[in-house]
């Protein structure tokens, strides 16, 4: 058996993994930062848990937008709660195990 040798990998450098960060937080700019807005208005606190976030925990709040659509984010932060990474998670697999349960898509 032949080694194929080591393989490259190119990590991002600073500025792109933080670029990417902010993309996936929703933080690319002042117009479209929804996660600032959701966090003004519905507060520090995970919509499903009750738990409470302060500055050190803060990155472990997350925006979910409750209709799936992240372009759909209205002013008025109605389409936005504000869930701790494990509730966003759950809130997705939910969704995930239902399909699956009744049949729906992916399970063919």
């Amino acid at each position: 058996m032949r080694s194929r040798g080591p393989r490259t990998v190119t990590l991002p450098s600073a500025d792109e993994a933080a670029a990417i960060l902010k993309r996936m937080r929703g933080e690319v700019d002042s117009k479209s930062n929804y996660r600032t807005k959701s966090l003004k208005i519905h507060g520090t606190v995970c919509a499903k848990c009750g738990r409470e976030f302060d500055s050190a925990s803060l990155n472990l709040l997350t925006v979910h937008h409750k209709d799936g659509n992240h372009d759909n984010n209205p002013p008025d932060g109605s389409n936005w709660e504000n869930l701790c990474i494990h509730c966003h998670d759950d809130e997705h697999s939910r969704g995930m195990l239902g399909e699956y349960l009744s049949g729906g898509s992916g399970t063919k």
